[in-house]
């Protein structure tokens, strides 16, 4: 029953009732993704609470009851409290002034409805009692989760002006929870695209990763594509990268491998370092998720030979990027314990070699040997190394 959200596992945390009593069950509202996800029978981590304190208040109230807070987001209104079950995030009700697409400048209100009216969909403004759990919907947010809609309150456009980021949490939203798709909103998407173009890179990688980590987005991104959004934060990817996305959420899936956004943003480009390298700038990734990226896109057929070579050379995490990418099978690297080379330098040395290149040389090709043969034990190893140092001359 989509009313009920007593059986939300969050809904029974200790330290949301310590909160409750430290700032008045009248003065707070647990406020959106907990609230959607409780109905729903969805896990949830983080619990949002909107009030009508000042944060000034929030902090005072909280400190006399001893609860830590961070004024993580103060000048927008927002306290977090550190709770011992988990942080919450406490934000005073606020009502739009101005907004220019990117960035808003707020007022503190007093109003419920009011706060709820800057929200962006109707499944996002849905507010529950501290104590009671009972639900107050201002805009039909209870009917469209029961539907699986995902719409806008009020006008799309008018929404998408005031942050055009909006329209990737559309579709974002729409993938996860959507079933018959709101035309308004379709459309409002497709002809407010080119606003996405004033955006920060980095809002826009935050969503199209999230995006990328649902179960199976496939269907949403190509929708994205044929009305024009896509072109727009990511114009490398056409119609066969998305059936290659679509090939590579199969090959997650069967083979029991997690859903991995960075893998499936390589899904999308060419598989060319270059532009694996242009992507990650541009949508300011971080130096580990650009590693990643390149590394898959130089993958080639040949890394579907030896799969444990592969992982050797590359680290584990890499090879099943680049199988999984090619349609190859990574399920015996899932657990595979990356063999340590034994053989050091100075046991070169103790063979009669001299310190310098010459070790480099005759180590490298022992480990390449090593490697190709499977791993094998030290006393192979031994054998592997008098036959390297035969080939040098006396």
């Amino acid at each position: 029953m989509l009313r009920d959200l007593s059986g939300a596992d969050w809904s029974h945390r200790a330290g949301l009732a310590t909160l409750t009593a430290a700032l008045g069950a009248e003065n707070i509202r647990w406020v959106g993704g907990a609230v959607r996800d409780g109905l729903l029978g969805v896990s949830a981590h983080d619990v949002d609470c909107a009030t009508t304190l000042m944060p000034e208040a929030v902090i005072a109230g909280c400190a006399k009851a001893g609860i830590r807070t961070v004024p993580t987001g103060i000048e927008h209104g927002t306290v977090t409290a550190i709770l011992k079950d988990g942080p919450v995030e406490v934000t005073t009700l606020r009502r739009d002034v101005a907004t220019d697409g990117r960035r808003a400048t707020i007022a503190f209100a007093s109003d419920w409805a009011e706060d709820a009216a800057r929200r962006d969909f109707t499944i996002n403004a849905l507010y529950a009692h501290p104590e009671t759990l009972e639900i107050a919907d201002y805009f039909g947010g209870l009917d469209d989760l029961a539907a699986r809609r995902v719409r806008f309150i009020g006008d799309p456009r008018a929404r998408i002006a005031e942050d055009h980021l909006r329209i990737l949490r559309y579709f974002r939203f729409q993938s996860r929870f959507g079933a018959d798709l709101d035309a308004d909103a379709e459309e409002a998407c497709a002809d407010l695209a080119h606003t996405l173009k004033g955006l920060s890179r980095e809002r826009i990688a935050t969503e199209l990763l999230a995006l990328l980590a649902l179960p199976d987005p496939h269907e949403t991104v190509d929708r994205m594509r044929t009305r024009g959004v896509l072109g727009v934060i990511l114009p490398e990817a056409c119609k066969a990268q998305i059936a290659a996305l679509a090939r590579l959420i199969a090959a997650e899936e069967s083979q029991g491998f997690a859903a991995d956004p960075v893998r499936r943003l390589a899904a999308l480009l060419p598989p060319s370092p270059d532009v694996a390298e242009t992507v990650a700038a541009r949508l300011r990734l971080s130096k580990a998720q650009r590693s990643r990226l390149v590394s898959a896109a130089e993958r080639n057929a040949s890394d579907c030979d030896d799969l444990h070579a592969l992982a050797y050379r590359l680290t584990p995490p890499l090879a099943i990027d680049r199988l999984l990418l090619l349609g190859g099978d990574a399920r015996a690297l899932a657990d595979w314990a990356v063999p340590v080379f034994p053989l050091k330098g100075g046991a070169i040395v103790a063979r009669g070699i001299t310190v310098g290149p010459a070790v480099a040389r005759v180590l490298q090709a022992v480990e390449g040997r090593w490697v190709a043969e499977g791993f094998p034990d030290p006393a192979r190893i031994e054998m592997l190394l008098t036959e390297e140092l035969a080939k040098i001359a006396p």
